[in-house]
């Protein structure tokens, strides 16, 4: 598994530069003008997706859309991310992108990806406002969740293996960790 690359120039890149990236089978993501290029996700990343998706999109409610990655987030000109999981209202999504901030970001962590999605992408998504952030660990297994309170991101539940994980935003779902292997 290749690690992740990060490139940067004074100045910044944007979504232009962005865009331009060639459609090689790598993932390109701007955070605050620096582009993020990860390799294709790992077997059980896409096993954990997958189930994940399924977990989800069977209690999802009409008016929200479920999408997995690649599909850009759009939070500034200087940001645009591929959360694994991203679920807002179906209005607020366009051919392109989503424009403004989810309700629920998804990441699912990986070895080239794990920083970048514990820290820097867990601050941006807080900055820009998202509902909720759930971090997905294939490896303990587990599944920490996030809610934005009062514009900061306060702990909300947690499972490890077999333990419940059981929220109620952005809408009641329940499941273990363990499950999501399968």
């Amino acid at each position: 598994m290749g690690a992740m690359t990060t490139a940067t120039r004074s100045g910044g890149f944007t979504r232009a530069d962005l865009d331009a990236m060639p459609d090689d089978g790598r993932r390109y993501e701007l955070i605050d003008g620096a582009i993020f290029v990860t390799p294709s996700p790992r077997f059980v990343h896409q096993v954990v997706a997958g189930n994940l998706y399924l977990r989800l999109h069977a209690q999802c409610p009409e008016e929200l859309r479920l999408l997995f990655a690649p599909f850009d987030v759009a939070l500034a000109d200087d940001t645009v991310v591929e959360p694994d999981l991203v679920l807002a209202p179906r209005a607020d999504f366009s051919e392109k992108d989503l424009s403004v901030a989810p309700m629920l970001a998804i990441e699912i962590l990986s070895p080239s990806t794990r920083r970048v999605d514990l820290f820097v992408k867990r601050g941006r998504y807080e900055e820009a406002g998202v509902g909720a952030y759930w971090i997905v660990d294939p490896d303990e297994p587990s599944i920490t969740a996030y809610e934005l309170q009062d514009g900061v991101f306060a702990s909300g539940p947690v499972a490890r293996g077999e333990e419940t994980f059981d929220v109620t935003f952005p809408f009641a779902v329940s499941f273990t960790p363990n499950e999501l292997l399968t």
